[in-house]
Formats: C-alpha cells, structure tokens, sequence
C-alpha cells in the first residue's frame, strides 16, 4: 500500500476546534485549498526579548505602518469570511504591546473564530495579565522553552530572566486552567537538551509540545540547523515520545514527521482506521501556504511567517481571494507543482516538505525540503534514467 492510497482508507476526520496545532475539521486535502486551518496574526513588531531566531526581527517599538485597532478589526471581519473559520493565533513580536489585545480578542470570539495567543515571557506576562486572558476566552496560550536551564534557554532569548518568567507564567496558566503549549527551538545549539526539556514540560501540565524545527530566515541565519540524520532521530525520538507522553507531541516546520510516523504506525500494524484516529493524521496535507496563511504587523499576506513572500495587503486585498486564487498559494495547494524530490514523492499529499526552508535555502518555495534525507523512488528512477 502506498503513503497516498491511505487516504482513501481512512475516513473524514471530524470538525475540532483544536487550539494552536494540527488539528483537521476538514477533508484531507482539498477543502485547505479554500480554507485555511490557521491564520496567524503577527500583531506587532514590538517585543521585549531578543530571540536569536527571530523571524520578525522584532523591536522594542511598534512599527509605525502596523495596522491601527480600526484595520485589525477589518481583518478580523476578512478572516471570519472563509466558508469555516479558521483558528486565529496572536502572535508577534508580543502581542501584549498592542493597546487593543483584548478588544480584538472579543471580537474574533464574537465572529466565531479561535483565538491563541502566543505572548513574550517577560515581566509584562503577569498573573493578572493570564486572568485576563483567561476571562477574556483564549483558547491556548504559547510558550516557548528552548532550554531546560535558564543559561541554555536565555542563549536563545538573549534576556536575563526570561527562563524563570516562562516557568512562572506556564505554572500559573496552568493553575488558571488555560490550556497551554509550549514550543522549543530544534537546532545544534538545542538540540542535546531535548530529553531534558521534556522532563521539565511535564511537569507543568501542558496540553501540547511542539518542536521547532529551525528555519534560517531572519535572525534565525544566527543558529546552526541539524543534520538531516539528526532531524530524523529526533522524528523518530518525537514518534517514541508521543506514544507514551501525557500531552500531545507535534513539530513545525517538519512536515517530513507524518512519514516518520506513518511508517512507524504501520510497522506496528496500526490499521487505516486507527490511524486515522491519530493525532498526526490530522495534520496530513497541512504545510506552509496550505492550511496556514500569515499576517503581518503592517497587513502583508504571506504562506507562512517563515515564507516571506508577500502575495498582497489586507488594507488593499481581499485575504479570501489572495488564499485560494493567487497563483503562489495556488501552487502551494498542489504538492504534484513542487519541484525535485518533493514533486515526486509518494509522501508529497501528506507532507510536501517545509516550504519555508526550500525558500531559505534556494529561494525556490516549490522546491525540495534539504531537511528530508528520503529519497521517493520516482526520483531515484529518475536519477538513473538521467545517469
């Protein structure tokens, strides 16, 4: 049976409002090229940290062309336009130095749409901040911790005390029963901590933990990212994990995961059926540009925050027609337009590589993913016909 024919064999997974990740209420793969599954709104430019893998390259002021309360609100009314609302995360830099936070926040649960907030761990993330929050209606709130010391996790963060503020800030959402997820940076300056990370995201109760596969865009050209041979033992290390852990384990940027574990699924001779039930298979077919389109502070359309290539601008574009009708995203649609491994590749419905790090790393966004070291064999076919 080939990684496609299983589509056929597992049903429709059913409509989750999922919080911040792969969740699937649609079918596998051609109603996300209609409907994005997740919008992410970077909010603004202004942060108080200064991660050495920024993709914003975020300041410690607002943009002065970021889009004012009146624009954000505009955009919100776009988002809640797709035929099923997509889930909204609220991102920046931190969105907590934006003065309507909370009134935008309001107003997309009042259109019918998700809300995540991703905020900056620093002094301003209060107990009274995450109250807030909270009584406000989020749906999950974002953390990141890329270290399990606060030497190893403030080398990332580039602030002294952020380690402490995120710990602080992951207990008391949790107290407040906010559901939480926590991402972490996969790098060569990362990556030996991860068992160690692990053991600390336990004990604060999360609901999901996401490793960041690194992308070098922006200031994330500052970090080293792993092998290929790396990045498929960590895969393999994530897939362990994942069957024993007390939360979810996902990945970004690594779409090449979901052959991981379906290769592992069927090795354990889990059936269609049951793997449709999982929680990977609800992100198949999901990848930059399908499934996901992002905003930026000054109303950029974009595939994703990592694929800086601007099809338009929310203030002059309709954010519906720019996600199914431009011919960028058109392409991203359809994984059969990729090019090199990736175009051939028995995986490409399910995964499609990471377009972000095939546009880091060519500037192609159609092509393959230098992070996967698989190698489909229509390729290797192909390769022996040209030798």
């Amino acid at each position: 049976m080939s990684a496609t024919d299983i589509r056929t064999l597992i049903p429709e997974a059913p409509h989750r409002a999922h919080p911040h990740a792969q969740a699937h209420p649609h079918s596998m793969m051609g109603s996300f090229a209609r409907n994005p599954m997740l919008v992410y709104w970077e909010m603004t430019q202004a942060c108080g940290l200064a991660c050495r893998h920024c993709r914003a390259e975020a300041m410690s002021t607002p943009h002065p062309n970021e889009l004012t309360a009146e624009e954000g609100s505009a955009l919100l009314q776009q988002i809640a336009s797709f035929d099923a609302p997509p889930h909204m995360v609220m991102t920046g830099g931190d969105p907590l130095r934006r003065a309507d936070l909370f009134d935008r926040i309001d107003e997309a649960r009042s259109l019918g749409i998700a809300v995540s907030v991703t905020p900056s761990a620093t002094a301003d993330l209060t107990s009274d901040v995450l109250v807030k929050l909270r009584d406000h209606g989020i749906d999950s709130l974002g953390l990141s911790l890329d270290g399990p010391t606060a030497e190893q996790h403030e080398a990332v963060r580039g602030v002294k005390g952020c380690f402490d503020w995120t710990i602080g800030a992951a207990k008391e959402a949790g107290r407040l029963g906010i559901p939480i997820q926590v991402n972490t940076l996969i790098s060569q300056e990362t990556v030996n901590g991860l068992p160690a990370v692990y053991e600390l995201v336990k004990e604060l109760g999360v609901m999901r933990w996401s490793l960041f596969f690194l992308i070098e865009t922006g200031r994330g050209k500052l970090l080293q990212p792993v092998s290929n041979e790396v990045a498929e033992e960590v895969m393999n290390w994530a897939y362990d994990l994942s069957q024993i852990s007390p939360f979810a384990v996902a990945t970004t940027e690594a779409p090449s995961y979901r052959r991981v574990a379906l290769n592992r699924m069927r090795e354990s001779g889990k059936t269609a059926a049951a793997i449709g039930e999982t929680p990977v298979y609800r992100g198949f077919g999901i990848r930059d540009g399908h499934g996901i389109v992002f905003i930026s502070n000054q109303g950029d359309i974009y595939p994703a925050g990592f694929l800086p290539l601007s099809v338009g601008n929310v203030r002059t574009h309709s954010l519906v027609e720019a996600y199914r009708e431009n011919p960028l995203f058109r392409a991203l649609h359809d994984s059969t337009q990729f090019h090199g491994k990736c175009g051939v590749c028995e995986f490409g419905g399910l995964c499609g590589g990471s377009r972000a790090r095939a546009f880091a790393a060519t500037g192609d966004p159609l092509g393959s993913d230098p992070l996967c070291s698989y190698e489909p064999k229509a390729y290797q076919e192909h390769l022996v016909g040209a030798a």
